[in-house]
């Protein structure tokens, strides 16, 4: 099915080339992306709320705790925990979107489906499944595992100034996005600190850099600007997650001021839950990718 969306942005962009997006991208887990999925330690889920709000969040575990058993299948024997905006979200089937990311080795795999829970585990129907290219991956090592004893979420309608501090020293965050009858995507950003602004206590805004053209992040915001950001502080587990609108800003003056942009974002802040010990795992920083503009 075309997605109006990501062909309303890519004729925008200058790109020319019919059937590039979405629409092309195969349903089916190959053998090669289900051993990938086999290894991993983190998952990043996306999915909008009962009232159509969109939140970005992760799943953690030791390798193998996903695993595909058919090449339409995935399950995750985990499920969003307490506080988290998507606990409980899956009792019913709805559209999700993941990512698979092996930060040691750039490696990333995105999953866009419909998931449901049974039990205590987390069922995805695969629809599109597709690797990306290694562009703005920082390196990170997996160094150990220390849940946390009191997991404890804060709810604020605006950025505290920690969290805002927080978000400009980061160097990844991670996008949930959607369209109505198109589906749910998460996806990944990454540059050098400060790639990531904050005005005031509810703006953030990002360059959007050059990527595979695909578009379907923006493709999602042309139609749909409710999306979901997540940060997580890979030392401390802690986890922090927005949710507002996003829209981007084709204006090419105001994107040659930031280096390497081709466009910004701009989002506004509409709730925020940050979730002391969110995740159980710590990573250690390795390298930044040799893509990040200065």
């Amino acid at each position: 099915m075309l997605h109006k969306g990501e062909h309303a942005v890519q004729r925008r962009a200058g790109l020319t080339v019919d059937g590039w997006g979405s629409a092309g991208v195969k349903a089916t887990i190959p053998p090669v992306a289900a051993e990938f999925l086999s290894r991993q330690r983190l998952a990043v889920l996306a999915a909008a709320d009962e009232t159509g709000a969109a939140w970005a969040s992760v799943l953690t575990g030791p390798p193998g705790f996903t695993i595909a058993p058919d090449e339409r299948t995935i399950i995750a024997d985990r499920l969003p925990g307490a506080g988290d905006p998507l606990a409980g979200l899956f009792d019913d089937e709805r559209p999700v979107g993941m990512l698979m990311i092996e930060p040691a080795t750039r490696k990333r795999m995105r999953v866009n489906g419909r998931a449901r829970r049974h039990e205590n585990r987390l069922l995805v129907r695969t629809e599109q499944v597709y690797s990306n290219c290694p562009k703005y991956i920082q390196t990170r090592v997996h160094v150990d595992d220390s849940p946390s004893a009191h997991r404890t979420a804060l709810v604020t309608r605006e950025l505290t100034a920690d969290q805002r501090q927080w978000i400009t020293a980061a160097d990844t965050f991670f996008i949930g996005t959607y369209a109505a009858g198109l589906g749910t995507d998460a996806s990944h950003r990454g540059g050098n600190p400060g790639f990531v602004t904050v005005t005031g206590g509810g703006r953030l805004t990002w360059p959007d850099y050059v990527g595979n053209s695909m578009y379907m992040t923006l493709g999602n915001l042309e139609l749909e600007p409710r999306c979901g950001l997540l940060f997580l502080d890979w030392e401390s587990g802690h986890t922090l997650q927005l949710t507002g609108r996003a829209r981007a800003d084709w204006d090419p003056v105001r994107a040659a001021a930031v280096p390497g942009a081709q466009r910004l974002i701009d989002f506004d802040v509409e709730k925020v839950i940050e979730v002391s010990g969110g995740i159980p795992q710590r990573w250690s920083f390795g390298k930044y990718s040799r893509f990040n503009p200065a």
